[in-house]
């Protein structure tokens, strides 16, 4: 049992990412034209991607010909789970690795139990924030509830948690166990073994996922309510 819950483990690394060189870190406070959406290979229409070399806005932001005033990260931290304490997954937006493990993530969570954001997002940087940590902090994968915020490992064994692959038994029973039989030290050492050669594994793009288009739009955080309306 602790072979398959450390085999799983290594399988739900592919959600993880560590990027040292700080790639859109601005993305979400540009302005400007909205980026029509893209395609990907991988996405199948669940993908909304925004170009962090352009001036552009996210998609229900208020456009403006200024930089949009943010809200305090508290603030912001109080509006994301006010109607909504579904967790929200705080993933790299330019990362291929981690945009298709968001995928994976969709279609094994059919009830919905996560929500997902950027990193590079408003509403990323500042959950980033409101948890203690830097807003430009891309270094982990960040699992964000009502009460606090998980990282590295704890992160993805608590997400793993929430899943149900299609016809196979969920994923939570050898998560738990993972997550008391596996000292945290290796676990993490298994988890920046994977993320700090993603790249090499799928590469990265020059486009920010901020948000998604579709059926699965209501499961990304719409970046807008991180914006002070008022002063717009």
């Amino acid at each position: 049992e602790i072979m398959r819950s450390s085999t799983i483990l290594l399988l739900l690394a592919f959600f993880t990412f560590h990027d040292m060189n700080g790639c859109c870190f601005t993305v979400g406070f540009h302005h400007g034209k909205s980026v029509p959406r893209t395609g990907m290979a991988v996405a199948r229409g669940k993908l909304f991607l925004s170009s962090t070399t352009s001036t552009m806005k996210n998609e229900g932001s208020v456009s403006s010909s200024l930089p949009p005033r943010l809200l305090d990260p508290k603030t912001v931290s109080s509006r994301v789970f006010e109607k909504d304490e579904r967790p929200v997954i705080l993933f790299d937006g330019v990362c291929n690795m981690c945009n298709a493990a968001v995928n994976v993530a969709l279609d094994w969570d059919p009830n919905g139990k996560l929500r997902f954001s950027a990193l590079q997002s408003n509403v990323g940087r500042s959950l980033l924030e409101a948890n203690g940590r830097k807003a430009d902090d891309i270094s982990s994968i960040v699992l964000v509830t009502k009460e606090g915020a998980f990282i590295k490992s704890d992160a993805i064994l608590r997400i793993t948690e929430e899943l149900t692959p299609a016809s196979l038994l969920p994923l939570k029973p050898a998560a738990v166990l993972s997550r008391f039989v596996i000292p945290k030290f290796l676990r993490d050492i298994i988890y920046d073994n994977v993320a700090d050669n993603r790249y090499s594994f799928m590469g990265k793009r020059d486009e920010c996922r901020l948000d998604s288009a579709g059926e699965f739009q209501k499961r990304f955080v719409d970046d807008s309510i991180a914006v002070d309306v008022d002063t717009q």
